[in-house]
């Protein structure tokens, strides 16, 4: 089943012989709030939010695109949507392994399958790393330490064996418990014909670890070195993958795995991405760059942080907040206003701006002071118009703010 952002799922919508049904909408309320804050109830169904991505529960895939137009093209937002956690690098793939996907047109799950299984495969290919763990074992031969105390234990009999320590030099460790952990869920979750002789190909070649219960905790723990950065890719798809996975503890058959986004959020990175990748010499593009404004009596202090700030040496050119919603020629909201006002006049910036999708147009408006007269404090209304090419949507960004906005007339 497909939606758009903020666009309701009641029980009994069918699409193309797909239904929703009582039975998944119970799942969802049964895991609501508990890890799945991406919709809310409403009477027999859910309202989708500003969460993008998919949702499995059980047998059923609920993908939800976003949509900065009036046009439902779902091939045209799902491949926006993938360019965007492209260039943002939530799909930071690199690796020769990655270069073209027999996957093209399917379903954005199935994207992120294959990256992993063809990150895996890689890895299989150029061999799987060994690392030192440590041992203990009742062993006929006599190397690294004897344990005393366990040997006297058990070998009271077999005076032919020794219960020693030692270390083991193989491809049994942590990086492997992970990438064996997802294998074993894509196995669970995957309806994909194509991709489950794969998945069962690589437990077969996959070498046989210890099961392991999985937090974030655990990714914590990985520090990757030269020998292991090409498990990089891998591991960050596996942290997505198992982190967002809500197992059914009841049943064992509804389980839900959510692969969402927050539109606003990836906005914002992606044009602080593409401004980067565009601007001029000499400028520099910093996100959320944070700063003390306010402190109480009892010393609890808060900051001020902006989207995105622009700066020439030690002077500050404009200031940009990002909005994921499309305008309509609208004027913004108040509260949009009030904003980008104090990010004005705190760092003491020329220009500032309110970045939306849209139509293109570049709107600028003039602040008053208390005596109604203007300020000579402006912000500005920046559209920019959607491209379902990512590279040339980023040269938009970039030739709109730095040279239709940010030109160097206006700075001086």
């Amino acid at each position: 089943i497909i939606r758009f952002e903020h666009q309701t799922l009641r029980v009994g919508h069918t699409y193309y012989g797909v239904e929703f049904t009582e039975s998944f909408r119970r799942i969802l309320e049964t895991h609501y709030g508990n890890g799945v804050k991406y919709f809310n109830l409403i009477h027999k169904g859910v309202k989708f939010n500003e969460y993008v991505g998919v949702l499995q529960i059980g047998d059923l895939i609920i993908e939800v695109l976003p949509k900065a137009e009036k046009d439902e093209n779902e091939e045209k937002w799902r491949k926006i949507l993938i360019g965007m956690l492209k260039a943002v690098g939530v799909f930071n793939v690199k690796a020769p392994s990655s270069s073209s996907l027999n996957i093209k047109s399917n379903f954005i799950l199935d994207f992120y399958f294959e990256l992993f299984i063809r990150e895996v495969e890689y890895l299989l290919k150029k061999g799987l790393i060994k690392k030192y763990r440590p041992t203990e074992e009742n062993s006929f031969a006599l190397k690294g330490n004897i344990l005393f105390g366990k040997h006297i234990q058990q070998n009271i009999v077999h005076k032919e064996r020794f219960y020693i320590r030692h270390s083991k030099y193989d491809n049994i460790h942590l990086l492997h418990q992970i990438l064996h952990e997802t294998l074993l869920l894509l196995k669970r979750i995957n309806s994909n014909a194509f991709l489950s002789s794969r998945i069962g190909s690589l437990l077969l070649n996959f070498p046989e670890v210890k099961r392991l219960k999985i937090s974030a905790a655990t990714f914590d723990k990985i520090h990757l070195n030269q020998k292991t950065e090409g498990y990089n890719n891998a591991l960050e798809i596996s942290r997505l993958l198992l982190l967002n996975y809500h197992p059914d503890l009841t049943t064992g058959h509804n389980d839900v795995l959510a692969l969402m986004f927050d539109m606003n959020v990836l906005w914002e990175r992606f044009v602080y991405v593409s401004m980067r990748k565009q601007k001029p010499e000499g400028l520099s593009v910093k996100a959320q760059q944070s700063k003390y404004f306010w402190e109480s009596m009892q010393g609890k202090k808060s900051r001020m942080k902006p989207d995105i700030l622009v700066s020439c040496g030690k002077d500050n050119l404009a200031v940009l907040d990002t909005k994921w919603k499309n305008m309509e020629a609208k004027n913004p909201s108040l509260d949009d206003l009030r904003q980008l006002y104090v990010y004005h006049e705190y760092y003491e910036t020329p220009k500032a701006a309110l970045v939306y999708p849209g139509t293109e147009t570049v709107n600028t408006g003039s602040y008053f002071n208390s005596n109604g007269e203007r300020s000579g404090k402006e912000c500005s209304i920046i559209s920019i118009e959607v491209d379902s090419t990512i590279t040339a949507w980023q040269k938009k960004i970039g030739k709109q703010i730095f040279d239709d906005w940010l030109n160097e007339e206006s700075l001086t």
